[in-house]
């Protein structure tokens, strides 16, 4: 293999989830349970992950834990020596599941907060109660000792609960938080009015995390994700296209990153159909924003190129209607004046989400 293994693969197990947020980094278009990737499959994809040099291992969806195979999974990830990490909602944690997770060989658990205060994390999840079952699940998940980060997703309708959001992280005993503004693509860019902050709301947002960083220093560590459109620079994607991430979703596509599905006129690999390795090294998908040969101008002649490596693929493709486009968030990009005029267009009372369920894209 010439190129470097990825270090990471996010298994996306199934699509099927209770909660209907409406940022879901999912595609519009989601798998049915019945196209899902079988036991036997699954098995197989980590064992080359392994033999390739994957490090880790992020179980996913939708909601994973709406495989009852889960348990399963974990203990084989752990057989082939790959850390293992949930992704999950929480609302179908209990303590039987826990504790089978945890025999397993489960390392670590990420676990999604909508909110800091119940209904308005209710409305977003379209749940009834997934706050306080979420709440309950992190209590279960400190118990055990399980190493437990908190995520939040930030969005203009809970933006001011910043710092009600990492108070909860510290009451509950995360070891890490992440403060993550929504990402626009996917269901987030269908729901971008909705979503979107203005630059107020941002700058206390930023404010909130300098300042209990400074407070926590030592005991909890925080991660801020800013929103791409406000971000003078692109963020590499994946630290790179096809350099350091492998996704697979429910039906078994692999894919440079969770967005990647949105890109047209390409053939999309299939763990059923070729080896992690070959499509790893060969599938166009993955060589074709590789490196900086594809990039345009100004990346093309750009100091940072091998720093944000072009930006994100698939917000090209959003905002400027081409995949090798450069990123409209940089600054120099030709197509920047689209996302000011997202920004401006932004309407003053923020319209009805339209949640993330089959068929409502």
């Amino acid at each position: 293999m010439t190129t470097p293994p990825p270090m990471s693969l996010l298994a996306e197990l199934t699509h099927r989830c209770p909660l209907q947020c409406p940022y879901c980094s999912n595609p519009l278009r989601l798998d049915p349970r019945t196209s899902e990737l079988d036991t036997a499959t699954w098995r197989r994809v980590m064992d080359e992950a392994a033999t390739m040099g994957v490090l880790q291992v992020h179980f996913s969806g939708g909601e994973p834990m709406a495989r009852p195979d889960l348990s399963d999974l974990v203990r084989h990830a752990a057989g082939v020596g790959l850390y293992s990490n949930l992704i999950t909602s929480g609302v179908l944690l209990n303590p039987t599941s826990l504790d089978a997770l945890a025999k397993a060989g489960l390392d670590h658990i990420q676990l999604s907060f909508q909110d800091a205060l119940p209904d308005p994390a209710d409305r977003v999840a379209n749940m009834a109660g997934a706050h306080a079952k979420k709440l309950e699940a992190a209590r279960l998940i400190v118990a055990e000792g399980m190493p437990l980060t908190l995520n939040f997703v930030v969005h203009r309708q809970n933006a001011e609960r910043v710092p009600d959001m990492l108070a909860l992280a510290e009451q509950l005993g995360a070891r890490r938080v992440e403060i993550a503004h929504t990402q626009y693509y996917g269901w987030g860019l269908l729901n971008r009015d909705a979503l979107l902050p203005d630059r107020d709301q941002l700058a206390l947002t930023e404010q909130a995390v300098a300042e209990a960083r400074t407070r926590l220093a030592g005991r909890m560590t925080i991660d801020f994700v800013t929103p791409d459109y406000y971000a003078e620079e692109p963020k590499p994607c994946m630290g790179g296209w096809g350099q350091r991430f492998m996704n697979i979703s429910p039906t078994g596509r692999v894919l440079p990153c969770h967005a990647a599905e949105s890109i047209p006129n390409v053939e999309f690999p299939s763990v059923t159909e070729a080896s992690l390795a070959d499509i790893w090294e060969n599938a166009p998908l993955f060589t074709m924003f590789r490196g900086t040969d594809w990039m345009p101008e100004p990346c093309r002649s750009c100091p940072a190129q091998t720093q944000d490596w072009g930006g994100c693929r698939c917000q090209a493709l959003a905002l400027a209607g081409k995949a090798d486009a450069a990123d409209p968030v940089c600054h120099k990009a030709p197509d920047h004046g689209l996302v000011e005029r997202a920004i401006t267009a932004r309407p003053a009372v923020p319209p009805a989400f339209r949640y993330r369920r089959y068929g409502n894209a």
